[in-house]
């Protein structure tokens, strides 16, 4: 039996815009519900919108991981992205909580869900929020029907806050509000 080979991961650049643009389309159509944007507004958005887009997301204050192709035997799908895990710091923060980030964006390509590719972006994900954007609480809202998602963040270590948002798209339905406590890694911590 043969070994898959996992994409690289990386993080965005700005010049990546085009394919940027490729994924989130892509993200959205796959499963609606797990973004607040329409496909429509996506699909409206004007390059000079995509360019500052990826500039934002490649940001200081933004930490956006993509898994692409330049892996050895490794050729990526249309769009150039196999995956794509975003975390920022959450604005405005709640002054009675460590600093926050959240996960704001999560998708990886079907043929790529359960290949260990999610768990390695979240890993990295959780490891730059705490090293580099100096969080101490990883948060997230995830959409009520997405019983998937949940799971996979309960395995990750992520508890039901118990709070509930309503989903920007859709006000009826709720946006489950969950969260991991950080902790900066030894090695980094011990570097600074």
């Amino acid at each position: 039996m043969t070994e898959q080979v996992l994409p690289g991961i990386r993080r965005l650049a700005a010049a990546d815009w085009e394919a940027l643009r490729a994924i989130r389309l892509e993200m959205i159509a796959d499963t609606p519900k797990a973004y607040v944007e329409s496909l429509e507004s996506a699909r409206a958005q004007s390059d000079a919108q995509w360019r500052h887009r990826a500039e934002m997301m490649a940001g200081p204050s933004s930490i956006t991981l993509v898994a692409d192709g330049r892996e050895e035997d490794c050729s990526p799908p249309g769009n150039g992205f196999f995956a794509l895990m975003r975390v920022v710091v959450k604005v405005p923060q709640d002054g009675n909580l460590p600093k926050q980030a959240m996960l704001v964006s999560v998708y990886v390509a079907p043929g790529l869900r359960g290949s260990g590719l999610a768990d390695e972006m979240l890993r990295q994900s959780v490891c730059a929020a705490a090293n580099e954007l100096g969080a101490g609480v990883l948060e997230l809202g995830v959409h009520e029907d997405n019983a998937r998602a949940m799971a996979f963040y309960v395995q990750h270590g992520f508890t039901d806050t118990g709070r509930r948002e309503p989903y920007p798209l859709d006000r009826s339905s709720s946006e489950i509000i969950m969260e991991l406590p950080l902790v900066p890694s030894v090695k980094e911590a011990g570097a600074s």
